[in-house]
């Protein structure tokens, strides 16, 4: 007997449409098994795929995590080709301590183009935004209005009388660039606060909290870690030219501000004292100022930088502790900081404790004779 008498048999009496309906359910059916197979935990899939894995599902049927809060910021990093040993620890430290949880970039400057080498070890140490630029030359030479004669002298007379780098063109170019030219960099432009990194230091303490949002949520300019004295050889017409300039703009300082941590008459005298600045966190928008551009333009033009050796530090210090209200600068206590041979590690034992701090609280310069933080803190309130 025919398959197709066996049917007519089988189904003789049951009416043609229920027929027909049950024809085409089995169709359906078959159908959908071929387009679907079934997962053990119940989770259908188009043939030919594979099964994600638990933490690809995870990923994709979780909510998206809410965006950690960040400040526009960036590390800002001067340095040489020469230097990519000491650059290496230094960012490996900062990202180990931490970096590694906020993901800040970095921007890298240099007086000549970074090698391919160069860029390609210093990219493997953070997954962060990694930005190499060359310094203008306007922004780093020697300006050609500087009597170069006059200059020579000066460089000759410090290297006799053994004043370090009396003698060093670059570190004057340096120091130059760093008072009044880093943040007006095309790679610096996009950002408002800046973490100062150089080579061959180092970071002792975790860093759990994000600086630059404590920073910016409680109105706060210009961050330091280490202060002390300057060499009054290098800086010898420097504080006449700033009182020139004040009276100049009386209007510009703050009637709150800090001159008593750099002179103990009320301005006659510079007592030296400065915040050292191979370790900042700062506002550019402060350096970017009309205030702070005139009095930069101001000490540039009687040419300090060269004839003498004015350094960035003191220059940075003097503006902030004038143009600023006092609570404006902050003292970040927390952040162990080494830049050879001087050390800052927090005296407070819970904060080194939370923070494992691989430096010695005993050898910290703080309180050194030679330390200003003293004088700091008399000014700020904390005795």
């Amino acid at each position: 007997m025919g398959v197709t008498t066996r049917l007519q048999s089988s189904v003789k009496g049951i009416p043609n449409r229920y027929i027909v309906l049950v024809i085409v359910l089995l169709a359906l059916i078959l159908l959908s098994l071929k387009r679907l197979s079934f997962t053990s935990d119940g989770i259908s899939m188009p043939l030919g795929t594979t099964q994600p894995s638990v933490s690809q599902e995870v990923a994709h049927e979780a909510p998206a995590a809410p965006t950690v809060r960040k400040a526009n910021a960036t590390f800002i990093i001067l340095c040489r080709n020469s230097e990519l040993e000491a650059i290496i620890q230094s960012v490996r430290e900062v990202e180990d301590r931490f970096n590694r949880d906020f993901n800040y970039p970095y921007v890298f400057l240099n007086d000549e183009p970074f090698t391919e080498s160069f860029k390609r070890r210093i990219s493997v140490l953070s997954p962060s935004l990694m930005e190499f630029g060359v310094i203008p030359h306007d922004h780093w030479f020697q300006p050609s209005w500087i009597n170069e004669e006059t200059a020579s002298a000066a460089r000759k007379l410090m290297e006799l009388s053994n004043v370090i780098y009396g003698g060093s063109v670059s570190y004057r170019n340096m120091c130059r660039f760093n008072s009044g030219f880093f943040f007006r960099h095309p790679l610096v432009q996009k950002y408002r606060y800046y973490w100062r990194i150089e080579p061959n230091v180092h970071f002792h303490c975790n860093i759990p909290s994000d600086p630059f949002l404590y920073m910016q949520d409680h109105n706060k300019t210009y961050g330091f870690t280490i202060t002390m004295y300057e060499f009054e050889s290098t800086i010898r017409s420097l504080w006449q030219t700033v009182r020139e300039y004040m009276s100049l703009h009386p209007e510009q300082v703050h009637p709150d501000n800090a001159m008593g941590f750099i002179s103990e008459d009320n301005g006659a005298h510079y007592n030296l004292c400065h915040f050292w600045s191979n370790f900042e966190i700062a506002d550019m928008d402060f350096w970017r100022s009309e205030t702070y551009m005139m009095f930069f333009e101001f000490l540039d033009s009687t040419g300090g930088f060269y004839y003498e050796r004015w350094g960035d530090a003191p220059v940075h210090s003097i503006a902030a502790s004038l143009f600023l209200p006092k609570d404006a600068i902050h003292f970040f206590d927390e952040i162990g900081y080494q830049h050879t041979p001087f050390t800052h590690c927090t005296a407070n034992t819970e904060r080194w404790s939370n923070g494992r701090c691989s430096c010695d609280p005993s050898q910290s310069f703080d309180y050194n004779g030679y330390s200003c933080l003293r004088q700091w803190e008399a000014v700020a309130g904390r005795h």
